[in-house]
């Protein structure tokens, strides 16, 4: 895909040096080491724009060999996420993807595209690599995964009260983005209770903390504002979908406030898409990470 200018543009902001240091220095293929982390994968985030360009993310739960590598580009996957499935059944679509081991806090991310194949996909890899456990709690898979009950999808324009506190109370999300010309990514974000909050019925606020100065997210920002959130409701498998758009502040004495912030994102609420039961299992809690920054009784507002 070579250079992605909206990666150069932040790195050079933020005094990153490093040439080649972000998409321009991903391999395509997928390592031996990573297929066979894949292969042991019980949990997928997946990203994609629906035909208007609004941003989507969701996950999908399997036991392990679920998503499994075809050969050096390729991953099967045998189940699609339940409000993405519509998005693939005619053609192939650009689709980021983060498998996520919450029990040892290792995760990869794929980036590609991807096509319907049978009731799973297919997909085709551009860019393969691995980060860091930063800010990733754990958590571990109990109860059965084979089968469960889905209950009816709620959607709106803006978010309910109890969605907020749901927001409020949460240590992790994931956030889809897209760059025109430069493909789709997922990647996670993270922090103690707290950490990202509703602003109200239709704006989130959240730190951007230290990560790998790589910028692949904030670099999809900076071209294209849309953006797709997910939340999880761990205990029992229901999942939060926003769509809508980010945009990154580098106001200093606003990023001050929030311990950790080098910068603080806000995100316009566009779209809302509860689904009740939409994973099966339940993962139960275990620690947050070490380096999570502590949030202040009174936050930023």
């Amino acid at each position: 895909m070579g250079g992605h200018p909206g990666e150069a543009a932040l790195q050079r902001r933020m005094g990153v040096t490093r040439d080649g240091w972000g998409s321009a220095g991903v391999d395509a293929e997928i390592p031996p080491i990573a297929a066979e982390f894949l292969r042991q994968q019980r949990l997928l985030v997946l990203g994609a724009a629906d035909d208007d360009g609004a941003m989507w993310a969701d996950a999908v739960v399997g036991p392990p060999g679920f998503a499994v590598p075809v050969d050096a580009r390729s991953i099967a996957v045998d189940r699609r996420p339940a409000l993405l499935a519509p998005l693939f059944a005619d053609a192939a679509r650009e689709i980021g993807m983060l498998a996520i081991e919450p029990p040892t806090r290792r995760r990869m991310r794929v980036n590609g595209t991807a096509s319907g194949d049978g009731d799973g996909l297919l997909i085709r890899t551009e860019q393969v690599y691995a980060n860091c456990p930063k800010y990733i709690q754990t958590r571990e898979i109990v109860g059965d995964v084979a089968g469960h009950e889905r209950g009816a999808a709620r959607t709106g324009r803006s978010l309910t009260a109890a969605q907020r506190e749901w927001i409020d109370r949460a240590d992790t999300f994931f956030m889809a983005t897209h760059a025109p010309g430069q493909g789709t990514d997922v990647s996670h974000r993270g922090g103690n209770p707290g950490f990202v909050r509703a602003a109200g019925a239709d704006r989130l606020v959240w730190p951007e903390y230290v990560g790998n100065s790589m910028y692949m997210t904030l670099g999809n920002l900076e071209l294209e504002p849309a953006c797709g959130l997910l939340f999880v409701d761990w205990e029992n498998g229901h999942t939060l979908h926003l769509s809508g758009r980010a945009r990154v502040d580098w106001d200093a004495e606003r990023a001050a406030a929030l311990p950790g912030a080098r910068q603080v994102v806000d995100f316009d609420v566009e779209r809302v898409v509860e689904l009740p039961g939409a994973l099966p299992g339940s993962w139960a809690f275990g620690e947050y990470h070490r380096f999570n920054p502590k949030i202040p009784a009174v936050r930023e507002g």
